[in-house]
């Protein structure tokens, strides 16, 4: 058997903190995974769990079985808590799963079983849009399940920052008294949507972005991604499996050529022609679509810099045309600046900005960098 924390994707430094964590036999109840979604929080929290009854005095033959029931997000031995929708007529106090409709609990299922067959996948449930407190009320019940005494349960908490305060609150109990031989796990890109008392009872672990390779190893070996896809894909997705999944399933073509548009008509000052290229998004994932056209942005940006100094490959290389006729008219002009400041409105973005706000921004920054004749 291998150590379950040697097959975690990239993260060498979080690799090298759990396994030295394990060893000194000092293991903290709650653990904060903090970092970009899609860089293999879960996976390494799960991986984690199993590498804990990996290292016990368990007989192989249980140690082999619990694995398996970790990495099947199993109770007892894991329970998994993420966003639910809230039945109808459902109260607090009600079971998480007891008024959600047949439907909800077979698509709940479902991805469920995705989840526990692709520790990197992302479930998405509709009108899941926060952690329910009788979710974490249900953790009372989890405790209560009978189970092998010497061995330590994980409660993975997936995307923590959605609990709301009555939520935290009731997390926040069971932190100050930890239940004996329970590990909390809580997962977040967001950890400043937390309560300063839960982060503070918490070991924070920081989860840096994967590398090129890394994002395409994931996306080939457990998307089933065509691997020049996925190499190619990957020098885009800023060190983040979701990003990369995004682009994919927006079609990598597609969103460079609104890129190239949006570019075009907002250096011509075409302020009306520049904000039509954006109004075909979907309602649903018009701040999802719209950050991926801000990052192909900087990344021609970018672009031009090594085109005009001859410094590295580009990654609108079948645009060159566009670098060259860019080029001719200006010569010395320094784009760096700007995509500095495209990231910037891309950062508020999770700030809730409004979007047509956003929009209105990104092309007069990019208008305003050109001289006026």
């Amino acid at each position: 058997m291998i150590n379950p924390i040697e097959n975690i994707i990239g993260q060498e430094k979080v690799k090298l903190t759990l396994q030295k964590i394990i060893t000194s036999g000092k293991i903290s109840h709650a653990f904060l995974f903090r970092g970009y979604e899609g860089v293999g929080k879960e996976d390494a929290a799960i991986k984690f769990a199993q590498a804990i009854v990996f290292n016990s005095k368990l007989s192989d033959e249980k140690k082999q079985l619990y694995i398996s029931q970790i990495g099947k997000l199993t109770e007892p031995f894991i329970k998994y808590i993420f966003p639910l929708p809230r039945g109808k007529n459902e109260a607090d106090d009600d079971r998480p799963y007891e008024k959600l409709k047949e439907e909800e609990l077979d698509l709940i299922q479902e991805e469920l079983n995705k989840k526990s067959l692709n520790h990197f996948y992302k479930i998405q449930i509709p009108k899941a849009n926060f952690i329910k407190i009788n979710s974490i009320r249900e953790i009372n019940h989890f405790v209560s399940l009978s189970y092998e005494e010497s061995l330590k349960r994980i409660i993975l908490i997936s995307d923590a920052h959605l609990m709301n305060e009555p939520s935290q609150n009731a997390l926040l109990k069971n932190l100050e008294e930890p239940p004996p031989n329970i590990i909390f796990i809580l997962s977040t890109n967001y950890p400043e949507r937390l309560k300063s008392t839960v982060i503070s009872r918490c070991w924070n672990i920081t989860f840096q972005p994967l590398n090129n390779y890394e994002v395409a190893k994931v996306l080939h070996e457990k998307f089933d991604i065509d691997s020049a896809l996925a190499d190619k894909i990957a020098v885009l997705s800023n060190g983040s499996v979701t990003q990369a999944l995004k682009i994919i399933n927006y079609g990598l073509e597609e969103l460079k050529d609104k890129t190239i548009k949006v570019l075009r008509y907002s250096f011509g000052k075409k302020y009306y022609s520049a904000f039509k290229e954006f109004e075909n998004f979907s309602k649903e994932s018009d701040t999802e679509y719209f950050e991926l056209i801000i990052s192909l942005l900087i990344h021609w940006l970018n672009d031009f810099y090594k085109y005009r100094t001859n410094s590295g490959e580009l990654i609108f290389k079948d645009y060159i045309e566009t670098f060259e006729k860019f080029y001719l008219r200006y010569p010395t002009i320094d784009l760096l600046p700007l995509a500095n400041r495209l990231d910037e409105i891309s950062s508020r973005l999770k700030n809730n900005i409004n979007l047509n706000l956003a929009i209105s921004n990104i092309i007069s920054e990019i208008s305003s960098v050109i001289p006026a004749k």
